[in-house]
């Protein structure tokens, strides 16, 4: 699928702390479907290895990750539940 037309969900964590951008992360894919669409903005580090660990654990696809604008950008795309 397409991660221009999937449904996207934005989750902002700027300013927080591990473990708050997964916490966060976690929460919005508890909510999403196969497909969907799921942008993380971050500014702690951190963040790059714990998304990287956490896609490998459940089967999702870290579309991009990048430093954007002073903020870490991070496009994932479920697919699986």
């Amino acid at each position: 699928m397409d991660t221009t037309t999937a449904p996207r969900t934005l989750v902002d964590s700027r300013g927080s702390s591990c473990p708050g951008p997964i916490t966060d992360l976690a929460l919005a894919y508890r909510r999403s479907k196969v497909g969907d669409v799921i942008e993380l903005w971050a500014t702690d580090p951190g963040v790059r290895p714990d998304v990287q660990a956490w896609a490998a654990k459940t089967g999702n696809e870290i579309v991009s990750m990048e430093d954007r604008d002073g903020k870490i950008v991070v496009v994932l795309r479920i697919a699986k539940r």
